[in-house]
């Protein structure tokens, strides 16, 4: 491995459980009562593709844009002061780094609130660059965020793994050629046995990764 693609979301941050109503109360601030299951609908999309689905689907008002800031907007308390990073993954990162290991974050999360969290539990500076869905104009069902960050490390697919937690984020990275790390996460849970499948190494903690002392 000469290179690594953190996913933000379950991956580096256990920022997951925090995201499981942030619709719900994005819609009620709406006046909208929000109905069973939303995050299920919701959970695989991207902040454009949800945006989208909340116009459509309860006709809120707005643009997209409007849409994606108001739920921003809620999740500011969670990334600007409460969310934490996942257990042993500032000593994995630094191991990493002294293998001499190029790593950059690739996150569905719109740049200042990841920046906010990064910097705040100490890991923003210890990547090269940072990469949003957004800003790459694709979602993760696309591979367009792994080819990105591929390219500015300038490195091969095939010695940069990618590092993710979510069932259709690895699909999408093995689909592309690159090698997976699956990390386990909470809110993937029902998935386990498709990603353990998948992927190329499957963990609980980033502790069981002693390949690269």
């Amino acid at each position: 491995m000469q290179g690594a693609i953190f996913d933000m979301d379950g991956t580096l941050l256990d920022s997951m459980p925090f995201w499981g109503d942030s619709a719900d109360r994005f819609l009620m601030k709406r006046g909208v009562r929000p109905p069973p299951g939303l995050y299920e609908a919701l959970k695989d999309l991207s902040m454009v593709q949800t945006a989208d689905y909340l116009r459509e689907r309860f006709g809120v008002t707005g643009t997209v844009q409007d849409v994606m800031d108001g739920i921003n907007e809620v999740m500011e308390e969670s990334y600007f002061h409460q969310i934490p990073p996942k257990a042993d993954i500032l000593s994995f990162v630094d191991r990493l780094a002294r293998a001499g290991v190029r790593m950059c974050v690739a996150t569905a999360t719109d740049r200042y609130l990841a920046e906010a969290a990064l910097k705040r539990v100490g890991l923003l500076g210890r990547f090269e660059f940072l990469l949003t869905c957004t800003e790459v104009g694709a979602g993760k069902h696309l591979p367009v965020i792994y080819e990105r960050a591929c390219e500015r490390l300038g490195l091969p697919r095939e010695e940069v793994v990618v590092f993710e937690d979510a069932l259709y984020a690895v699909e999408t990275a093995k689909a592309a050629g690159f090698p997976v790390v699956a990390i386990a996460d909470r809110s993937a849970a029902g998935d386990e046995p498709r990603i353990r499948a998948l992927a190329d190494r499957f963990v609980k903690q980033y502790a069981e990764l002693n390949e690269w002392e």
